[in-house]
C-alpha cells in the first residue's frame, strides 16, 4: 500500500472560466512545480484523473441540470436558457467543452476515493477538486459539479461508509451541507467567514440539519478580520469533538487556501500558520478515528501566487509525513514565475512578520469567536454531561 497519492491529468487545467476570472487553475501547475523542485513531487506519486461518468455524476445532480451543461459547453444552449441553471452568470461563465472539464475534476476525487478505499494508498489528493458550492440542479459560486457531494455518494453507495466532510474554505460549504442534510450517516463541518458579509450568506450555527440528520450539520461561521490564534483554536476543538461525536469510517477534507490575508476574494486575516496546523490534525485524527483513510481535495483561492503554491505543498508534505519545510523557497521557482506574477512573491515558506497593521478589534473578534464556537458545539458538550 502506497502512503498517499497525487491525483492529476494536465487536462484539469481546461476548467477555466475566462483569462479574468478569479478561479484560475494555474495554481495546480504553480504548487506541481514548488513541489517537484523541493523533491516532493515525483512522477511515481501522480495518478491521472479519470473523467465521471453521466452516471456518477448523477448521484448528485439532476440528469436534466447534466444536459443543459452539456449543451452550454457545445455552443447550443442560448444564454437566458442558461439563467435558471446557475450557468452563463458573471460567476459562472459559459466556456467550451465545461462537462467534459467538469467530469475530469468529479473523476478525480472518485479516483481519490477508490485509491483510499480500495486500500491502495492510505491517502488521496485531488486539488483539482473542493468544488464545494455546486447544488443538484444548479451552478454557483464558480463550481459546476459538487465533486465532493459526488464522491460522498459514491462512497456511501459502493463502499457503505459513513463520511466526515471537513470545509475550511473562506467560504461555506453550502453545496455538501445540503445534498446531506437529512442523512445521519454523513456529518459536515465547515468553518468559515460569517455570512454577513460573503458568500454564500449561509452556514449559520442553527444550521445542524433535519430530520434523521438533525445534530450532524456543524457550522462555525468566524467574524471578518479573524486571525491565526482563534481560527486554530476553533479548528482544533471542532474537529476534535465532532470526530468524537460522530465517530466515521473515513474523513474527506476540503482545503481551499483563501481564508489568508492576502486573498482578494475574503475578509479572514490567516497567515502560512494555519496552513501548516490544518493538516496535521486532520491526518492525526484520521489516523486515530478512520484507520488512516483521509481522502483531501482543493477548493477556493484566489491569490494564486502567494499563498495556495505554498499552502497546497504543505498539505501534500504533511499527507506524507515529510518535514515541513522553512526559510527560502527554491530560488528556480522563484525566478520561473516571478515574470508572470502581478504581485512580488513572498519568498519564504513563512510569512514575513507583522504580515499586517494590528487590528484593534482583535480581543473582541476573539471573544465573539469563542461564543459561537460554545453556541455551535453546545449539542455536543450536553451530551457529554
Amino acid at each position: 500500500m502506497r502512503n498517499s497519492v497525487f491525483i492529476y491529468s494536465p487536462d484539469q487545467l481546461g476548467y477555466k472560466f475566462s483569462d479574468s476570472h478569479p478561479f484560475n487553475h494555474k495554481r495546480l501547475t504553480l504548487t506541481m512545480d514548488l513541489l517537484k523542485n523541493i523533491g516532493a513531487l515525483s512522477d511515481d506519486d501522480i495518478v491521472p484523473a479519470r473523467i465521471a461518468t453521466d452516471e456518477e455524476i448523477a448521484l448528485a445532480h439532476d440528469t436534466q441540470y447534466i444536459e443543459i451543461v452539456k449543451k452550454a459547453g457545445h455552443g447550443e444552449l442560448l444564454p437566458q436558457q442558461g439563467e435558471s441553471y446557475g450557468i452563463g452568470t458573471e460567476d459562472t461563465p459559459i466556456f467550451k467543452n465545461m462537462h467534459e472539464a467538469s467530469a475530469l475534476l468529479v473523476g478525480g476525487t472518485l479516483q481519490a476515493v477508490d485509491y483510499v478505499l480500495q486500500g491502495k494508498s492510505k491517502h488521496a489528493l485531488n486539488l483539482g477538486g473542493g468544488l464545494h458550492h455546486g447544488f443538484r440542479g444548479r451552478a454557483s459560486g464558480f463550481c459546476i459539479y459538487n465533486d465532493s457531494s459526488v464522491a460522498i455518494r459514491y462512497m456511501q453507495e459502493k463502499y457503505g461508509m459513513r463520511v466526515l466532510y471537513v470545509d475550511t474554505d473562506a467560504h461555506h460549504g453550502d453545496g455538501v451541507q445540503w445534498a446531506f442534510y437529512d442523512d445521519p450517516n454523513v456529518c459536515t463541518l465547515s468553518i468559515h467567514e460569517t455570512g454577513r458579509y460573503l458568500f454564500p450568506g449561509t452556514g449559520n450555527i442553527t444550521e445542524r440539519g433535519t430530520g434523521e440528520g438533525y445534530g450532524t450539520s456543524f457550522n462555525f461561521p468566524i467574524d471578518a478580520f479573524t486571525e491565526d490564534e482563534s481560527f486554530l483554536d476553533i479548528y482544533e476543538q471542532s474537529m476534535r469533538e465532532v470526530f468524537e461525536f460522530f465517530k466515521p469510517d473515513v474523513v474527506l477534507t476540503q482545503n481551499g487556501a483563501d481564508s489568508h490575508y492576502f486573498d482578494p476574494l475574503t475578509h479572514l486575516y490567516g497567515t502560512m500558520n494555519i496552513y501548516r496546523e490544518i493538516p496535521k490534525l486532520a491526518h492525526k485524527l484520521a489516523h486515530e478515528y478512520c484507520d488512516g483513510r483521509w481522502i483531501a481535495v482543493g477548493g477556493g483561492g484566489y491569490d494564486i501566487w502567494r499563498v495556495v503554491p505554498r499552502a497546497w505543498s504543505l498539505l501534500w508534505l504533511e499527507m506524507n509525513d515529510l518535514e515541513m519545510p522553512t526559510g527560502a523557497l527554491p530560488q528556480a521557482w522563484l525566478d520561473r514565475w516571478q515574470p508572470e506574477s502581478p504581485v512580488p512573491f513572498i519568498p519564504t515558506w513563512e510569512d514575513p512578520s507583522p504580515l499586517y497593521e494590528a487590528i484593534p478589534r482583535k480581543a473582541e473578534i476573539e471573544e465573539k469567536n469563542a461564543q459561537m464556537l460554545a453556541k455551535a458545539l453546545h449539542m455536543i458538550r450536553n451530551e457529554k454531561r
